[in-house]
């Protein structure tokens, strides 16, 4: 757990680190992490994005495979949203359900933004919801309340793995040796985070606007 802490903190120097340690253990590492975020809804602040940038990075200038990685990043994605699937599919009803405090003040308070962007994407949110982060991590848990048909599921599940984690991860270890990407990781890592953040940041704003003015 401690590592895991340290990536999210310090994701490019404990990566490094790790690398130099051990290069299967951050393997397993990165995998896990990936995994994580899109396998339980307890796990929804992981830093998907800037990691896979990241990763890029550390594997243009250490003994990390890109292409390893490529495939190995893919198939957590992959294996994460069908845990995912199977948990909504078999407790989803449930948890919505409940009563219990922590359960519908945190853990299922992301849902109704899942739901509406699952509402209005169809099956494709299951692609597009890669790209956001949060909603990535509930949109298959939802799939699997709705009990969305296994092989679109699956189908989408696939294409949306390969297209972020291809895009994220290609995108680092492409430009992760220009100079200025080097001496302003910082930034481009924090950046990213926001990026990818603001569309679902806007839209509670613009639900919050929208509350408040029905209630004046």
């Amino acid at each position: 757990m401690d590592q895991l802490i340290d990536f999210i903190l310090h994701t490019d120097d404990a990566l490094i680190s790790l690398v130099a340690d051990n290069i299967y253990k951050a393997y397993f590492i990165l995998f896990l992490i990936i995994m994580l975020e899109t396998g339980l809804i307890v796990f929804p602040f992981l830093p998907g994005d800037g990691l896979l940038f990241s990763a890029g990075v550390v594997a243009a200038s250490t003994e990390m495979n890109v292409w390893v990685l490529l495939v190995l990043l893919i198939t957590a994605a992959i294996v994460g949203n069908t845990i995912n699937f199977y948990v909504g599919m078999t407790m989803g009803a449930g948890l919505k359900q409940s009563n219990n405090y922590l359960i519908k003040n945190y853990l299922m308070a992301h849902v109704p933004k899942a739901e509406e962007f699952y509402a209005k994407h169809g099956g494709r949110a299951i692609i597009i919801g890669r790209f956001f982060p949060i909603v990535r991590t509930y949109i298959p848990f939802l799939a699997g309340i709705v009990r969305m048909e296994r092989h679109s599921f699956m189908k989408n599940t696939i294409t949306g793995a390969v297209a972020w984690i291809t895009i994220f991860l290609l995108t680092g270890y492409f430009v992760g040796e220009i100079p200025w990407v080097k001496n302003n990781y910082g930034i481009i890592f924090l950046s990213l985070i926001i990026i990818t953040t603001l569309p679902l940041l806007f839209s509670l704003l613009k639900r919050l606007l929208k509350k408040m003015t029905t209630k004046i």
